[in-house]
């Protein structure tokens, strides 16, 4: 069986994105579901694939924040059936340590499953409409396209009443935001927290903190991203302020207790350090590419440092409790999204690096 279906090829990582037809020789193998995409979230880490100096192999489909139907499933064990509403996420091996710890976001494989490759195992199904090969799996979903292929592990079943076109970024960029402040930080009711970047990950994160009754304030170049932190009860704070770390302890009672770095900026990163208070955590998200100098105190009085993947979450048991925030009207993700058609995804790709857009969705 061959299907053949529309999808936003990258060719190289210097030109726009081109629709074509592409196929999917075969159908689903064990453990496997094809999904008719209705929604996928563009992510940062999609776009950074430009500037990944050949590390991700291209010709690829790209993609990875999906969501839709599952129209046909592979196996008896993939716990899915057709008809399904699924939000898909990152890619795990399952069996590593980590996996089997409950942290797939460390798993073992995670770059090679999910940046460099994909999965090797049938890969050369995957062609376009000249039988030239496309490279594994992105993410495990190579979801930029109207069908994804992903192994049942990826996909999280949700409820079919909500909107499961805008689901999909709940499976990266808001899963990271809200996962620090919910998993990683574990934010409770009178806590303290610092957003700095309010993009997708970073609001994601102050509509968690929101929600779980801290007290947050986000920080940002941008007054309509500070506008809308504000809109989502967040105190706004310019990343410009004159005395930064200082201020921010003063609205604060002293300092806060976590603070979450989405910019990769080292004077932004600085100033979250010398916002905490004593014993107080700083997340970072962001990948730091050069070397990171620390002022002097910065790191001190019981503060830690650390990075955080994917917000530390098992999408499986986070994606719900995202659904179910939203219902109650506590994590109102919608509000941050634009949709598109997949046919506009070189707009949605400027209007996203030009900062115009939060979150873009493409509709296939």
């Amino acid at each position: 069986m061959t299907t053949r279906f529309g999808a936003a090829v990258l060719r190289s990582y210097d030109t726009p994105f081109t629709v074509e037809e592409v196929a999917l020789r075969e159908g689903p193998a064990d453990g496997e579901v094809l999904v008719r995409i209705a929604g996928c979230g563009m992510c940062r880490t999609d776009l950074a694939v430009r500037s990944s100096a050949g590390r991700t192999p291209l010709p690829a489909v790209l993609g990875h924040e999906g969501a839709g139907v599952v129209v046909e499933t592979g196996g008896p064990d993939t716990g899915l059936n057709t008809g399904d509403h699924v939000v898909l996420s990152f890619d795990s091996c399952g069996h590593c340590h980590n996996c089997m710890g409950g942290k797939p976001a460390y798993c073992d494989s995670f770059a090679s499953l999910n940046l460099f490759g994909g999965r090797k195992a049938g890969a050369a199904r995957f062609t376009d409409a000249a039988g030239g090969e496309l490279a594994p799996r992105w993410f495990g979903q190579s979801s930029f396209a109207e069908y994804a292929m992903v192994r049942a592990r990826n996909a999280v079943r949700v409820d079919p009443s909500l909107p499961v076109e805008l689901l999909g970024p709940l499976g990266c960029g808001f899963l990271t935001g809200a996962g620090a402040v919910l998993n990683s930080f574990g934010v409770g009711p009178g806590d303290s927290i610092a957003v700095f970047g309010a993009g997708a990950v970073g609001l994601a994160a102050v509509m968690a903190a929101t929600a779980a009754g801290a007290v947050t304030v986000a920080v940002d170049r941008h007054p309509e991203r500070l506008a809308t932190a504000e809109r989502l009860r967040a105190i706004p704070l310019h990343a410009s302020t004159a005395g930064l770390p200082d201020r921010i302890r003063r609205l604060t009672g002293g300092g806060t207790q976590y603070a979450l770095d989405t910019t990769g900026s080292p004077e932004l990163i600085n100033d979250a350090l010398q916002a905490l208070r004593p014993t107080g955590n700083l997340g970072l998200v962001a990948r730091i590419h050069t070397p990171l100098p620390l002022r002097p105190g910065s790191l001190d009085r019981g503060r830690k440092l650390s990075h955080i993947c994917e917000g530390d979450a098992v999408p499986g048991l986070l994606i719900p409790r995202l659904t179910a925030l939203w219902q109650t009207g506590l994590f109102p993700f919608d509000q941050l999204i634009r949709t598109y058609p997949l046919a506009d995804i070189n707009k949605a790709e400027r209007d996203c690096e030009a900062g115009r857009v939060v979150k873009p969705v493409l509709i296939p």
